[in-house]
């Protein structure tokens, strides 16, 4: 099928080079020429496992091409929107300006019987605003919200655990919703489970997964509060209850807090859309999830500030990670850069390293000072803070390596991630999130 895909960010770049790999010819359409450039030639912007192959092997093929004229378009039966939308600089609500914009584009070119399927998160309501300009067109609407997991996108794309599809329950929704069934085949043969929705409750699946996620983190960092005060070890209080088959030990990992460029602003927009209608009451309990999420990244300063005796004036901390996540280059909203620039605000000499995200690290805080290779970042360190828990950190950086590289022998572990034991066996303080 020939499809085209609008908007070719995170979302949109992987969505057009999944979709070209399983043997769909597809267009994607940015309005960044640098952006397009660098697709065009089979290369991301950005760091995402396993894309680089994808983009230049559908590049190669044929099957996968970008560009910035919507005109290009032409003869897609589908059109995917998978535009940004960031949190507005003024409230917690969605900016839906690019959906805006990418449909006002997107309808001079579209054809009776095309099947516009929105990708992009958006508040509920979104759709049926929309509507009337594509049908407007002869086209249909749907929405087909994305669940992907930097780090996981291309399989989460090629392999969903489910997948997602709101239309109108007329002759022309259910004609689009079989479109995509089409599009979505291999997915579907491989075991994803398809469900169809109305509009209104495929907007709402995104929203409510996410603000699932983030209560369900938050509640295991409430509970690290408590346990450090009453002496007790969160980590062995999240493997207790997450054998409970109802809880689950997914997403009970207790550390710094969740950041990156969709949990932080989606859960706001839920809310402030849920205020909109008239019943913020309802997920009231979203701002404290929100506010306990930001006050882990303060409770990891007073950790390495409460170490040194009160003051890291002078002290050297070299920070193990700068992206929100591991396997990602993304710092948008990242617990690991503010925690540095605080240590920094209160006068350390603050070393960050990341295998991935110092050049974007650099670009929003040039004030820090950046070490790419992880052995280079240590000597002469006081301390080092764990807050991105990668491989070359969890797993790969053992203590006794990192007491042969500098002088002090403090750690604290943002991510719960190293071993207490074997770290306190080779002379160092260990310091955990909740953890005695």
């Amino acid at each position: 099928m020939r499809m085209s895909v609008i908007g070719c960010g995170y979302l949109g770049a992987v969505h057009a080079a999944a979709m070209a790999s399983i043997g769909h010819e597809v267009v994607g359409i940015d309005t960044d020429p640098a952006k397009v450039a660098d697709l065009a030639a089979g290369s991301a912007p950005f760091f995402e496992p396993h894309l680089d192959e994808l983009l230049a092997s559908g590049v190669a093929s044929g099957r996968l091409t970008f560009s910035g004229d919507f005109a290009d378009v032409a003869g897609s039966r589908v059109h995917f929107l998978a535009v940004g939308t960031p949190q507005l600089p003024d409230s917690s609500a969605a900016d839906l300006r690019h959906v805006h914009a990418a449909l006002a584009a997107l309808v001079p070119h579209l054809r009776p019987g095309d099947v516009v399927a929105g990708k992009s998160t958006v508040p509920v309501g979104t759709a049926a605003a929309l509507r009337g300009a594509i049908e407007a067109a002869g086209a249909t609407l749907v929405w087909n919200p994305e669940f992907l997991r930097e780090g996981w996108a291309v399989q989460d794309t090629l392999h969903p655990d489910r997948l997602v599809v709101g239309a109108a329950d007329d002759e022309a929704g259910r004609r689009a919703t079989d479109v995509l069934r089409e599009v979505f085949a291999d997915s579907i043969a491989g075991g994803s489970p398809f469900i169809a929705t109305d509009l209104a409750t495929a907007e709402l699946v995104k929203g409510a997964a996410n603000a699932f996620l983030a209560t369900k983190i938050s509640f295991i960092n409430a509970m690290a509060e408590i346990a450090e005060a009453a002496g007790a070890d969160v980590t062995l209080l999240a493997d207790a209850i997450g054998h409970d088959t109802r809880i689950g030990r997914r997403f009970l990992g207790a550390g710094i807090g969740f950041g990156g460029g969709c949990l932080p602003k989606d859960i706001r927009a839920f809310a402030a859309r849920a205020e909109e209608l008239g019943r913020g009451g309802s997920v009231g309990f979203l701002r404290e999830v929100d506010a306990i999420n930001l006050r882990r990244r303060e409770h990891a300063v007073r950790l390495v500030v409460d170490a040194f005796g009160g003051s890291v004036v002078g002290r050297r901390i070299t920070m193990l990670g700068a992206a929100f996540k591991p396997y990602s280059d993304d710092v948008r909203d990242s617990p690991a850069l503010e925690v540095a620039i605080r240590l920094r605000g209160l006068g350390a000499d603050v070393v960050v390293t990341d295998p991935e995200a110092i050049a974007n690290a650099r670009a929003v805080h040039p004030q820090l000072r950046y070490v790419a290779d992880r052995d280079e970042a240590l000597p002469g360190a006081d301390a080092i803070v764990l807050v991105t828990e990668w491989d070359l950190y969890r797993r790969e950086l053992a203590p006794e390596h990192a007491s042969a590289l500098m002088p002090g022998r403090i750690v604290v572990d943002g991510r719960n991630c190293l071993d207490p034991a074997a770290w306190r066996a080779a002379g160092w303080t260990y310091l955990g999130m909740g953890r005695p």
